[in-house]
């Protein structure tokens, strides 16, 4: 039996600041039984929540979607935010504007007996935590990830950002298996996402990314490449994406909270473009930077 050791990280549960060792929830909360929740993860630079607005235009979508209310408002969830972030600053010694955290919400419908049909009236419950930000090592962006491909067999709701996450981490564990960094998958021959990042593909000095519709979790920075596009001059779109122009690209990106957006240079057994990360992908990354201090 494996014994688990857990930090004893500041959250919040229900209502009430806690720390992980003590924070406890039911057996018969349906979060547990089914899965029966959202999330979101907002990153915190230098204490401060990145791109809050969209996360929380996400998260009430993906709540809309399984019928459970917010239970608060945007301001609510901000101070909460601010809170935590705090609060791990402290317990590390710093102040929030000393670190770089990733705070993670997450909403079930709350507790009942056992049963597939939603129970009315529930109090959804409320659990909320954050810590450091993990940063991909320089040399590792320098050099590229490998990822491997596989067909995408979750539901056909992957817009709602769900704590049923078997199929990720199914497909996940596939990349793992072989020491990729990540599993890209494919839907009837067209590209649609990774296990728990966005694939963006580069043709012609065009950045191209997935449609946004119930096939893909649209990434807050899906919004974010577009305004730094823009920015930047390079053109943008989003169409569907044939499994061979995904081979055939310039370069291949990922994106998401923790990755920001990395370049892959070998995918399966074949190399991406020239093997390297490429100058579309030094632009976005660089102005994801700035952005991150504006």
């Amino acid at each position: 039996m494996n014994d688990v050791s857990i930090a004893p990280l500041p959250c919040y549960l229900n209502g009430e600041f806690s720390n992980l060792r003590d924070a406890k929830v039911s057996v018969l909360d349906r979060g547990f039984i089914f899965g029966d929740g959202v999330y979101e993860v907002v990153p915190a630079y230098a204490g401060r929540p990145f791109r809050f607005d969209e996360h929380m235009q996400r998260l009430d979508r993906s709540l809309s979607e399984l019928r459970i209310r917010n239970p608060m408002s945007h301001s609510q969830w901000r101070e909460l935010m601010l809170q935590l972030i705090a609060a791990y600053a402290a317990e590390m010694g710093k102040t929030a504007q000393e670190t770089d955290q990733m705070v993670y919400i997450q909403i079930t419908r709350g507790v009942a007996m056992r049963d597939h049909v939603m129970p009315p009236g529930l109090t959804p419950t409320v659990f909320v935590t954050t810590n450091r930000m993990y940063i991909y090592p320089e040399a590792e962006r320098a050099r590229g990830v490998a990822c491997v491909t596989a067909d995408d067999f979750r539901w056909k709701k992957a817009h709602v950002k769900s704590t049923s996450l078997a199929g990720a981490v199914l497909s996940r564990q596939l990349s793992a298996d072989v020491g990729a960094n990540e599993t890209v998958m494919f839907r009837d021959g067209f590209l649609s996402e990774a296990a728990a990042s966005n694939v963006w593909v580069v043709q012609g000095g065009k950045l191209i990314g997935t449609p946004k519709d119930n096939l893909v979790l649209e990434g807050i920075r899906y919004g974010l490449f577009e305004t730094l596009c823009q920015q930047a001059g390079i053109p943008f779109e989003l169409r569907r994406i044939a499994r061979d122009e995904v081979f055939a690209a310039d370069e291949l990106l990922l994106s998401s909270a923790t990755k920001e957006v990395l370049p892959v240079v070998k995918l399966d057994d074949r190399t991406i473009g020239n093997g390297r990360p490429g100058p579309i992908y030094q632009r976005l990354y660089a102005g994801y930077q700035r952005a991150k201090l504006a």
